[in-house]
């Protein structure tokens, strides 16, 4: 059951995060995109002289851009309101103009009698012929039973339809939408227009008087039979069938956004709802446009069947929003605004006065965002180690969180520890996060993430933050992390500190800091977040945590491991070991990068038993088998710090430092930590 209430005559829009863990009885969420490297949209809109909502669109023969409205005078401010309109619109994103065309008992039926009216929900350009879909929706935005398609061959000027009775009925594809293929639909790769539907609701009920949507469904029919019901099929998973009850979905996603809010913002809520789905010809996919209550959700595919896969969440926060910051509804990609280079496009989304924070109806009309996709690359990372920083803004990277306060998170990139930006969203969450995205892998080993403002109410981690990397588009934890200065995990961790978090080197095209956010609020805070792939040892003294692999590998047969608080290191809780009664090598050993040219010092500590003879301990460090410098060691008496000086060769940007012993077959163990490099 959802709780919240509709400040307006309208329901928002949009809803939230990404989980930290998914358990095995979780429902069906859609698989992650690989296809997309880096999505960024804009996180407020350009409004037009227009005024209304919804307004699904389509690109005629005629080179207009043809839309239609709910509740609203379309682009004739100086004529009366209406159910529903058609407008003719010219121009480019930021310089539209247009003209209502027609409106109201000109464009659809009632068929569900009291409490219900008239919703634009897909339009379709097949050359200069037009057809629009439109739905009865109830009052309270909470059901819709019936929907019908009405066809124009006079650029929306009149429109027919059957008068006698609604296409689909029962809350059964209710809420319609088609496949935006271009200009008159020339980009189709068949003969067929493809429509999308939802059934219930066109989007989350919030009074449950219908289930939420949460399924996709698709059906086509011929360019020249769009009206003609019998001609439709429906998709069933493997073929297509003339019967509706024979439909499957081609896409489900169950996911719950912002399970629970602080105040009476709206909570608990589905992700599906009506949009559009537009295709790409340049990167050969399908763009499903998705909302709730407070996020935009995206997903793309290759064909218009799937399969569909979620690449972003684009989350606004709870209300108030504010005229530099705020989602919308109804959320389509107008192809004709798509641009040459086939990843820039605009958003058309809108925004009732439910938003709060006195948005007002400043967005309630034809309001386009910039919305950038970039395509992934299968290419290797080759970055070299250095001082630069990963992120830095002509780096291509994306900045990522999980909502924004401001809407922009421009300060984490932008050399200053001195500002702040948050993630209070009047969310409940247990997770929060900063990171970055980039379209091709990189490789990073180091982290510095610098808060913002903290107080009470939150800014901090509770706990520790930790690192993830993304990997075949999953967000993985990475193992032997350690932060310094210590993270405190309470209001302690103070206001624009830094702190750098080190593991072992990853090859990623994402990377974030994420945690439980602390303080009555549940939020947290940044100035800064820097990342960069430095030379570097990775946990030196085995301290470090996370699920991931361990910094530290191991040749020879020997048992080896760590000693975890037992009152053997050197210094902190743990150390390294090693211990058999054998013969041969046996080593602990970490490659790390290294710049061609550069004089490093290496140091570790190491402790032997007296079984060890004279010599056959060594510590060093070699380039791949060839050993450039290396110290030996036999039994001691407590820990002893070694240390050797290299030089690294022309062309070499990685080096092995190791530490182990020949077995003398006797019981003989050594102990090893704070290794260092300088």
């Amino acid at each position: 059951m959802k709780r919240g209430a509709l400040l307006a005559v309208l329901p928002l829009v949009f809803g939230t995060a990404t989980l930290l863990t998914q358990s095995s009885d979780s429902p069906p969420v859609a698989a992650t995109s690989t296809t997309v490297g880096t999505a960024q949209v804009e996180s407020k809109g350009t409004p037009s002289p227009s005024d209304g909502d919804l307004w699904p669109s389509c690109w005629a023969g005629n080179d207009k851009l043809y839309a239609a409205n709910g509740d609203g005078k379309g682009f004739s401010l100086d004529q009366d309101f209406a159910d529903i309109a058609v407008s003719e619109i010219n121009g480019t994103p930021g310089n539209l103009s247009g003209a209502t065309i027609s409106k109201g008992d000109q464009v659809g039926s009632i068929w569900s009698g009291a409490g219900y009216n008239r919703k634009p929900t897909g339009m379709v350009c097949v050359g200069d012929t037009m057809y629009l879909a439109v739905q009865d929706l109830a009052l309270d935005f909470n059901d819709v039973p019936a929907a019908t398609i009405l066809k124009s061959t006079d650029h929306g000027r009149t429109w027919t339809w059957d008068k006698s009775k609604p296409m689909f009925s029962d809350h059964v594809f209710t809420t319609i939408w088609f496949a935006d293929f271009g200009k008159g639909g020339a980009l189709a790769p068949d003969g067929y227009v493809y429509a999308y539907g939802l059934d219930g609701n066109w989007r989350d009920s919030f009074d449950d008087t219908v289930a939420d949507p949460q399924s996709v469904f698709l059906a086509r029919v011929p360019r020249g039979n769009v009206q003609d019901r019998g001609a439709w099929k429906f998709y069933t998973g493997s073929g297509w069938s003339a019967k509706i009850a024979d439909r499957k979905p081609v896409l489900t996603d169950q996911r719950r956004l912002y399970a629970q809010t602080y105040g009476t913002n709206a909570s608990n809520l589905s992700v599906i709802s009506q949009g559009g789905v537009t295709y790409l010809a340049q990167q050969k996919r399908y763009v499903y446009t998705s909302w709730t209550e407070y996020t935009f959700e995206f997903y793309e595919s290759p064909t218009p069947w799937g399969p569909w896969k979620h690449f972003m969440s684009k989350d606004f926060g709870g209300y108030p929003w504010s005229t530099s910051k705020y989602g919308g509804y109804g959320v389509t990609i107008p192809s004709k605004f798509v641009q040459p280079d086939g990843r820039t496009m605009y958003i058309q989304a809108n925004v009732c006065p439910c938003g709060g924070g006195g948005i007002g109806t400043s967005v309630y009309n034809f309001n386009l965002r910039k919305l950038v996709l970039t395509p992934s690359s299968d290419a290797p990372a080759d970055n070299l180690p250095g001082p630069e920083n990963l992120a830095a803004p002509s780096s291509g990277a994306v900045a990522i969180s999980k909502s924004t306060q401001s809407g922009s998170l421009a300060l984490m990139s932008d050399g200053a520890t001195t500002g702040s930006e948050t993630d209070f969203d009047d969310e409940v969450k247990g997770a929060s996060w900063w990171g970055y995205e980039w379209p091709s892998r990189h490789k990073v080993n180091n982290v510095s993430f610098t808060s913002g403002a903290v107080s009470a109410q939150g800014g901090f981690f509770t706990g520790r933050p930790r690192v993830q990397v993304r990997q075949n588009g999953q967000w993985v934890e990475v193992g032997a992390q350690t932060v310094s200065p210590a993270y405190p995990g309470d209001v302690s961790a103070g206001a624009n500190t830094t702190y750098t978090i080190t593991f072992p080197v990853q090859e990623t095209d994402g990377v974030r800091v994420i945690g439980l956010p602390g303080g009555t609020r549940s939020f947290t805070s940044v100035s800064e977040l820097a990342v960069r792939y430095v030379a570097q040892l990775a946990d030196g003294g085995f301290e470090g945590t996370g699920g991931g692999k361990p910094a530290w590998l191991f040749e020879g047969t020997a048992a080896n491991g760590v000693d975890r608080g037992l009152g053997f290191a050197h210094s902190g809780a743990n150390n390294g070991w090693i211990r058999c009664t054998c013969t041969g090598w046996s080593a602990l050993y970490q490659t790390i990068p290294v710049t061609p040219g550069a004089t490093y010092t290496f140091g570790s500590w190491i402790n032997a038993s007296a079984n060890l003879p004279a010599g056959q301990g060594r510590f060093g460090v070699r380039n791949g088998t060839q050993d450039l410098a290396s110290s030996t060691f036999g039994a001691g008496t407590g820990y002893v710090h070694l240390e050797v000086t290299v030089k690294v060769p022309a062309g070499v940007h990685e080096l092995t430092v190791y530490s182990g012993f020949t077995g003398p077959n006797l019981d003989t163990w050594i102990q090893v930590d704070d290794f260092t490099v300088e």
